[in-house]
This record gives C-alpha cells, structure tokens and sequence, in this order.
C-alpha cells in the first residue's frame, strides 16, 4: 500500500494561485473556503520590497489530530495515508477544526454556492440572473461545477458540516495527480509515495534537506517544502540577460 506525500519546491513557487483557482474548480469549493491557500510573507523595505509564498493545504499528517478528536469518525484515515471527511457522519462539532494545528479545516456556515440560487440579475434589465445562467449553462451549483468530484464525496457539502483537501483522492484512485499538481504552471509540486524509493517525492527529499510546518507538535505532516526563494542577485537590463 502507498503512502503519498507532497513536495512542494519553494524556489520553482512563483505564488501566482494556479493551485488555488484549480482546487477551487476541481473540488467545487465554495466562497469563502480554502483547499488550497498560500502564507505570504513580505521581505525587506520600501522600495527594495519582494514576498515569499507558502503555499498551505491540508498535510495528511502520519499522526492527525483531526482525525484524534472526532467523535462520530467522520474525519478518517485511509490505508494510503489520506485523511478524509465523511459528510454523512460529520455532526458539525468543529473539534477537527479546533484540533487542526494548521488552520486548514473549514466550517459551511452556509448553504455552499448561495449566490449561484439569486433570481434577481445583476445589472437589471442588462443581464440574467445567476439562476438563469446556472439554468442556461445546464449545471446544478456553479457554471464551472465539475461533476467528476461526486466519486467519493458529495459535489457540494451541505451547511453545517467541515471540509478541507483531500489530494483529489478521486482522481488518486485513477492513477492521476492531485489538480493542483497538474495546474502548477511553475512545476513546483510533486506528488506520489514516500515509501517507494524510486519515487520522485523520495528522491526531492533525499536531495533537498526539507522541512515541514509546526513539525516539532510530532503530527508528522505530509506535505514536505524544500529549498526556498533566491531572487538571482543580476542587475536589470534592457534587452539583456
């Protein structure tokens, strides 16, 4: 059985959210909640100004205090090493929310998508509704609803339940990568298993010393960084290199 892991190289992460944007899409996210979400950090001073991004999602912890605090077993531990949510359990406690050393697990406040049910248009009389068009487009919560996400979990979650990344194990039972691997424009994810040391994700870690966030709690997060940002120290030119 694999064990999957994330490395995510900082110095190739350009932090221009093409992660963000395809988990949105991918898992139909709803507003306000975050899959996949980056820390930006702002280094040096006006005008000699640059940021570094690191990118945030769930870790898929060895040892997942999420998963520990549950009472109904909702959030669960799959043999591949995937903590995973079951909305039909899920009792909207938050203890998983409380208990996540991370910030990564999300509460629906709401029913998702709420603007995408509005009858009234936009601009009167100049545009439809957003009923309208989800009517016009054929789709049954957002014009970019991607059905494939139903697999192994409902499309939407419902209000008053927890959600947060789940790898896209939808399309990890495919044999396929996470979206937001295959989005990255900058290739500066890598997914697969850390137990296979042929693996790319095992090979970038014997490599690059990595580290991981809040390791020293002992939850053994799963999604590894290594390397970081080195603007190269060359000065501008026209034309040049």
């Amino acid at each position: 059985m694999p064990r999957y892991a994330m490395v995510i190289d900082l110095q190739r992460c350009v932090g221009c959210g093409a992660c963000s944007i395809a988990c949105r899409n991918e898992n139909n996210v709803p507003d306000g909640i975050y899959w996949s979400n980056k820390i930006t950090e702002t280094v040096g001073t006006f005008p000699h100004v640059r940021y570094h991004y690191i990118p945030t999602l769930c870790n898929h912890c060895e040892y997942a205090p999420c998963v520990r605090g549950c009472p109904t077993k909702a959030m669960h531990k799959l043999e591949n090493g995937l903590t995973m949510h079951d909305p039909s359990k899920c009792i909207g406690c938050k203890y998983c929310e409380f208990n996540c050393p991370y910030g990564v697990i999300y509460f629906n406040w709401e029913s998702p998508h709420r603007f995408w049910r509005e009858t009234t248009p936009v601009i009167q009389n100049g545009t439809a509704s957003p009923k309208e068009m989800l009517a016009k487009v054929g789709s049954k919560a957002t014009p970019y609803y991607n059905p494939e996400r139903e697999a192994t979990l409902p499309g939407t979650r419902p209000k008053g339940v927890v959600e947060k990344c789940t790898f896209c194990d939808h399309r990890v039972k495919k044999g396929e990568l996470p979206y937001c691997v295959e989005a990255c424009p900058a290739s500066a994810r890598v997914f697969g298993d850390i137990k296979d040391p042929n693996s790319q994700v095992s090979q970038l870690l014997g490599k690059f010393r990595p580290f991981r966030l809040r390791e020293q709690l002992g939850t053994e997060p799963h999604v590894f960084y290594i390397r970081g940002y080195n603007p190269a120290q060359v000065a501008p030119s026209k034309g040049g290199v």
